[in-house]
C-alpha cells in the first residue's frame, strides 16, 4: 500500500473531506487556501482563494456543487466548486470553527469561537439554492458552554446538533429550538478536550477523539457511550469505514516530547482499530508531524491523512486489507 504524496499546503493541514461520490477531496491548511484534489491520483485541481486565515474546515454539497469553509478571518464561505468563485461570506465577530451541511444541504450549521467576552456560539444558517438570494441571517443561535466548540453536526434527520469541544462534553440540541436535550455522562465521557467528531455513514452513531487518549464510539440519539478505544497518543482526527468495522484514529503526542525526535521519522501513524472488538489491528505510518486530519473515502477503498507536515497522504488499500481476521 504505497501511499500517494500529496503536497500542496505550506502550513499544518487542519481537516479532509471527501465528496460523496468519493472522486475528490478537500483539504484545508493554515495556510488560508483550501485545495482540492482528485481522490484517486492525488492530482490538485485547484484552490479557493478568499481567506485570509487558517482555514480550520470545510463540508460539501451532496451534489458537488457548493463547498463551505470555516476560517480564522472570522468568516465561513460559500464557494462554486467547479469554478473556484466566492458565492457568499458569513461575517463573524471570531473565528468560525466548524461548518457542515444538513442532508438536503438547506442549512448549514456553523460554530464560532470565545473571543474577549465573546462565549462559543453555534449558528444556524439557511443555505439558498440560487447563491444570489442568499443572506447572512441565522435562522438559530445557540450560546455556547465554556471553551471552545470543536466541531458542530446535524444529528439524525437534521432533527439535533451534536457538539463537542474544550470541556470533553458532548452536547445534544434541538436544532429548532436551541434547547439543550443531552449531555454526555461525566462518568463514561472523555477526560480531557474533544478534538474531533466523525459520523458513521449512516448517521446513526458517532466517534469521538480527544487528547485523553481516546477516542470514544456514541449512539447518536440516544447519546449512550457504545465502545471505547484507548491509544497512547492524544487523538487529534479520528474516522470510520463505510465498509468495514474499522475505526481510525490518529494523533500527536505529549508536549513534553515534542523536543525530543525519534531516530525513526515518520513515526506518527493511523492506528486501525476493530470497531466491535475494540482491538488495535494495524497501523499506517509516514507522517512527521502529528496527524490532524483523517477522512475515509465514501466506497470504503482508500483513505487519507493530513498531518503538521503539511502533506496529505492518500492511501489505497491492498486487497488482503478486506480481509483482515482477528
Amino acid at each position: 500500500m504505497r501511499p500517494i504524496l500529496m503536497k500542496g499546503h505550506e502550513r499544518p493541514l487542519t481537516f479532509l473531506k471527501y465528496n460523496r461520490d468519493g472522486d475528490l477531496l478537500f483539504s484545508c491548511a493554515k495556510d488560508h487556501n483550501p485545495t482540492v484534489w482528485f481522490a484517486d491520483n492525488g492530482e490538485r485541481l485547484g484552490t479557493y482563494r478568499g481567506h485570509n486565515g487558517a482555514v480550520w474546515c470545510c463540508d460539501v454539497s451532496r451534489d458537488s456543487m457548493r463547498l463551505i469553509t470555516g476560517s480564522a478571518d472570522q468568516t465561513a464561505k460559500l464557494w462554486n466548486v467547479q469554478t473556484g468563485q466566492q458565492l457568499f461570506t458569513f461575517n463573524f465577530d471570531s473565528p468560525a470553527r466548524s461548518v457542515d451541511f444538513s442532508v438536503g444541504d438547506n442549512l448549514a450549521v456553523i460554530t464560532t469561537d470565545p473571543f474577549m467576552e465573546l462565549p462559543s456560539a453555534i449558528h444556524v444558517k439557511r443555505i439558498a439554492r440560487d447563491p444570489s438570494d442568499q443572506t447572512g441571517e441565522s435562522v438559530l443561535v445557540i450560546k455556547g458552554p465554556q471553551g471552545r466548540i470543536n466541531r458542530a453536526i446535524w444529528g439524525p434527520l437534521n432533527k439535533t446538533i451534536i457538539s463537542a469541544g474544550e470541556d470533553a462534553v458532548i452536547r445534544i440540541w434541538d436544532s429548532e429550538t436551541g434547547k439543550l436535550l443531552r449531555e454526555s455522562d461525566k462518568e463514561s465521557g472523555h477526560k480531557k478536550t474533544i478534538t474531533s467528531l466523525a459520523k458513521s455513514p449512516d448517521g446513526s452513531h458517532f466517534l469521538t477523539g480527544s487528547l485523553d487518549k481516546s477516542a470514544k464510539l456514541w449512539d447518536a440519539r440516544s447519546l449512550t457511550l457504545v465502545k471505547t478505544y484507548v491509544t497512547e497518543r492524544p487523538v487529534n482526527a479520528v474516522t470510520m469505514s463505510p465498509l468495514l468495522d474499522h475505526v481510525v484514529i490518529g494523533g500527536g503526542q505529549d508536549a513534553s516530547a515534542v523536543t525530543t525526535t525519534d531516530h525513526r521519522a515518520g513515526k506518527f501513524e493511523a492506528k486501525f482499530f476493530d470497531k466491535i472488538l475494540q482491538e488495535e489491528i494495524g497501523g499506517v505510518k509516514g507522517h512527521f508531524g502529528p496527524i490532524n486530519a483523517l477522512a475515509f473515502n465514501p466506497d470504503g477503498k482508500s483513505f487519507s491523512s493530513g498531518g503538521e507536515d503539511g502533506y496529505v497522504r492518500l492511501h489505497h488499500f491492498d486487497p488482503d486489507y478486506f480481509n483482515i481476521k482477528i
